[in-house]
């Protein structure tokens, strides 16, 4: 029988409402409870290093996971992570580059409704959690919800109230679960060699979403505050040129600055393709903007985060086009 250490973080699937809209308050003792039928799939240790709504989780929170799991890695055949919905996808994509090459699963799940609530998901996800994290051909990180089994690089919240909440985006799901038990569509070779632990990020780190009208003074924040830039832009993507190319000239000077600035998409699907047009190729003489290409926003705050705790220069460059976990093509 295998034995998986359950971290609880909190969530929807831990929350009762008092009155004042739902809060998570359950312990993990309190959700294993729930689903009695884990006992017969495996032997399960529970922790809790913190009960929060995922709005409130961040890089330090990432970081402190990543802990509990390098901690505890050689003791456990597998890790569970019950999480709220909200960040689970960015958690579990920055999960994917702070613990690399893991031949262990670790699986991330959580619900649309309480545990508590009669007509929930939350009994279901974790059983399907505990099963695929038992599963001999389970490894590395991915999201278990509603069946899918999702590479923690190519998930998205695509949905606030269904129970099919996340979505691959631009690669399959790697598996789904049926009548408790994992059908593979992508068996990948385990990794041969220990995992490899990173231990800092750089969450100085923004998003622009481009809107029409958007002013170029905009980079008065961002050269002050910011380490890492990615610009959410329209369609294929590129920058308006109106205003006598203000965007351009405040971008390059950015760059100049040593910063980093990424080019992706607010389009969900397909990805960025920066020199299809006149808008996206004058970004080649602001410097060097990385592309984010098919990669989720989520993967792309992930990985600046991670780059930028310890690679500087041609380095992030290099590193960045550099697959992890499918994230990138």
């Amino acid at each position: 029988m295998k034995h998986i250490l359950m971290i609880a973080t909190g969530g929807t699937i831990a929350s009762r409402n008092r009155g004042n809209g739902l809060e998570p308050e359950l312990s993990s003792r309190e959700l294993l409870d729930c689903v009695p039928e884990i006992a017969r799939l495996c032997a399960v240790t529970a922790v809790q290093p913190f009960n929060l709504d995922s709005t409130n989780v961040r890089g330090s929170h990432w970081l402190a996971v990543a802990r509990l799991i390098e901690e505890n890695y050689a003791k456990y055949d597998g890790f569970v992570i019950t999480h709220g919905t909200d960040t689970m996808a960015y958690t579990a994509a920055a999960l994917s580059y702070l613990i690399q090459e893991s031949a262990k699963p670790i699986v991330l799940t959580g619900s649309q409704k309480s545990v508590y609530t009669r007509d929930t998901d939350a009994r279901r996800n974790l059983a399907d959690a505990f099963s695929y994290c038992a599963d001999e051909g389970a490894s590395g990180v991915h999201i278990v919800f509603d069946g899918s089994v999702i590479l923690g690089t190519r998930a998205k919240k695509t949905r606030t109230k269904s129970f099919n909440a996340f979505s691959s985006i631009d690669f399959p799901a790697t598996a789904v679960l049926r009548e408790g038990k994992p059908f593979y569509y992508i068996r990948e070779k385990k990794p041969a060699c220990a995992p490899r632990f990173f231990h800092a990020l750089n969450e100085n780190v923004f998003v622009l979403k481009m809107i029409p009208s958007l002013r170029a003074d905009i980079f008065d924040y961002l050269e002050a505050h910011c380490d890492g830039l990615i610009i959410e832009s329209f369609g294929a993507g590129g920058l308006p040129n109106y205003e006598n190319d203000a965007f351009f000239a405040r971008l390059k000077a950015f760059l100049a600055m040593g910063k980093t600035a990424v080019l992706t998409t607010q389009v969900e699907r397909e990805g960025s393709a920066m020199d299809t047009y006149a808008v996206g190729r004058k970004l080649r003489a602001c410097g060097t903007v990385l592309e984010a290409r098919c990669m989720t926003l989520e993967a792309t705050v992930a990985k600046l985060m991670w780059l930028l705790a310890f690679a500087k220069g041609e380095e992030v460059e290099r590193l960045f086009y550099q697959p992890v976990s499918r994230d990138i093509f």
